[in-house]
């Protein structure tokens, strides 16, 4: 009995202390899992998703940095805003209150500016017309292209209650739109761009920009050189603007946000106004092709706007207040029948010295997302609605990230700059996205036929609904012609002259100032919000998170896996 007992006593305790250690090393196994897991979550938000951009190592000295200006790039730069805060807790606040406002709050005060950075699409003005004093800092500054992109024009029209999609416009047209020339869309000249559609006898609402823009001053601008006597006649002081004009029937609303939120409303039906190709693919609306010098109806792709700023002329000189800034002329002319015409840049207006709020570790953050946004930010461009920058804007743009207080130990190095127009070794005149540029399709060429397909955010065909054998005639001064309106004549409007940024003549003005007071409340707008995009492809940071995701799995698998081997072979030596 003695004997017995004592060996089942034996027994319990082979089999007890075994339980006891693979219960401790199951939860040592499990405790060491989840915090490598842990360790590998906190090391991926750190992490850089692609060699050749910011390192870890300076992440921990960023100190936030604040900008304001353009609505225009709003969309864009709200996207790298996120990237750069998930990819390296790098703090960037900005607000899209209009290129006017930001290049007045870049002004500042005797202090300096108010802002770190501003963003616009057009330079500081030499000559505003009210006569009040010259846009000019009070701290030396350098301009550095940021994005390019399209101005659209996104409408909102139905036929028969079918929404249309696949409206062309002469620019001749676009500017008697905009001029309250042309008040109906049923217009001989809208109905002779659109030969595959009925145009229905419906007011036009053209919706315009009511603060100071870039937007404005772009689309101005283009009118001015393009179609200079229907211009002057709606605005005797030519030129330019940055404030768009009161006019009959016109619609104000504040922002690029606030123009295509109220185009997009039920209520904007026959609406249309100008603005960034990515506030239309945002809110799924079409957008106007624009009739080319080649005879071509063209949509801003970034394909079409790549193609169009091979002819971008550039200020190449260094030593002028205007370094960088773009002569688009040749851009407004150009006959590759690929190119849309309304295509430009915006500009990232940086400081070179450090002055009131403005410090040199603010200027080295300043610099690491100049650099960011130049090459790894440029992949987001297209799907946002914009076309990235060639080689010779962002090689330019690393000479004026090195100007800026702070940044000198930022590297920048073009054959590690992930940028889609370019590789390592290609020359500065190679853009491979103009090279890979789709060519129009017949039906989109001026004439009889009529592509039916959806252009912009919108989905679907539209239904032929005219008859066809239209000539296009109505937007004869687009193709390069005898009119006038598409010379440039000899007016100091295209000359470029001395004392002015990018205008031409004394009086190329802008009123920053001035309150559009139009036919619609400015406050009813309908706000569009901002793309929200993944980080750019699959970087570092995905890769630690799955790792990180399969050591958790692992912590919760493994040790009961090791507990069952350890209680067998304990059971197993027990029985020996």
């Amino acid at each position: 009995m003695n004997r017995t007992s004592t060996t089942g006593e034996q027994r319990v305790k082979t089999r007890r202390i075994p339980t006891a250690r693979r219960l401790t090393q199951a939860n040592r196994v499990r405790r060491a899992l989840a915090l490598v897991a842990a360790a590998v979550v906190a090391l991926g938000v750190g992490l850089p998703a692609s060699a050749g951009t910011v390192t870890t190592a300076h992440a921990a000295s960023y100190e936030p940095i604040t900008g304001s200006g353009s609505s225009w790039s709003a969309n864009a730069i709200k996207q790298w805003q996120r990237n750069v805060a998930g990819l390296y807790s790098m703090q960037v606040n900005y607000s899209d209150t209009g290129s006017s406002a930001g290049r007045r709050d870049f002004i500042g005060s005797q202090n300096g500016p108010t802002v770190d950075f501003a963003v616009s699409e057009i330079p500081f003005q030499a000559r505003p017309e009210d006569g009040s004093a010259p846009e000019k800092p009070n701290i030396k500054y350098a301009y550095m292209p940021i994005v390019a992109g399209g101005t659209a024009f996104m409408y909102n029209l139905k036929i028969n209650g079918q929404r249309v999609t696949n409206l062309r416009l002469s620019g001749e047209t676009i500017t008697k739109i905009f001029t309250g020339e042309i008040t109906k869309w049923n217009h001989k000249q809208i109905q002779s761009d659109n030969p595959g559609l009925k145009m229905p006898n419906k007011n036009i609402v053209p919706v315009v920009r009511s603060d100071g823009s870039g937007s404005t001053a772009q689309f101005t601008l283009w009118m001015s050189k393009q179609h200079k006597s229907l211009w002057k006649k709606f605005y005797p002081a030519g030129g330019l603007t940055s404030q768009y004009p009161v006019f009959s029937g016109a619609k104000g609303q504040t922002g690029s946000s606030g123009v295509s939120g109220y185009v997009a409303q039920d209520h904007g039906e026959g609406a249309i106004t100008y603005v960034e190709y990515s506030y239309a693919l945002k809110a799924n609306f079409p957008v106007a092709k624009v009739l080319n010098k080649s005879g071509y109806y063209v949509e801003p792709t970034k394909y079409a706007v790549a193609v169009a700023l091979m002819k971008a002329k550039i200020n190449n000189n260094k030593s002028s207040s205007d370094y960088l800034t773009q002569i688009l002329d040749g851009v407004y002319s150009n006959n590759d029948k690929r190119s849309y015409p309304l295509s430009s840049y915006s500009y990232l207006i940086v400081p070179t010295e450090a002055k009131g709020i403005v410090t040199n570790a603010k200027g080295k953050t300043l610099a690491e997302f100049g650099k960011y946004l130049l090459c790894e930010g440029q992949q987001q461009a297209g799907d946002l609605g914009y076309s990235p920058l060639p080689m010779n804007l962002v090689q330019a743009g690393f000479t004026q990230i090195k100007r800026i207080p702070g940044a000198g130990s930022v590297k920048v190095d073009i054959n590690k700059c992930n940028n889609p127009t370019f590789k390592a070794g290609d020359s500065l005149s190679k853009n491979q996205l103009a090279q890979t540029a789709p060519m129009p399709q017949e039906c989109d060429k001026k004439g009889p036929e009529q592509c039916t397909t959806g252009t912009g955010g919108a989905e679907g065909s539209t239904p032929k609904t005219g008859n066809g054998g239209g000539d296009g005639s109505g937007g004869g001064d687009d193709t390069g012609g005898s009119g006038t309106d598409d010379t440039g004549g000899s007016g100091t409007d295209d000359t470029g002259s001395a004392g002015t940024d990018d205008t031409g003549s004394a009086g190329v003005v802008i009123d920053d100032n001035g309150e559009l007071v139009s036919a619609g409340s400015a406050g009813n707008a309908a706000v569009a919000s901002p793309f929200t995009l993944p980080e750019d492809g699959w970087g570092g940071t995905q890769t630690m998170m799955v790792v990180a995701g399969l050591l958790l799995l692992a912590a919760m698998l493994v040790p009961p896996m090791l507990g069952n081997r350890m209680g067998s072979s304990s059971r197993k030596g027990g029985e020996q």
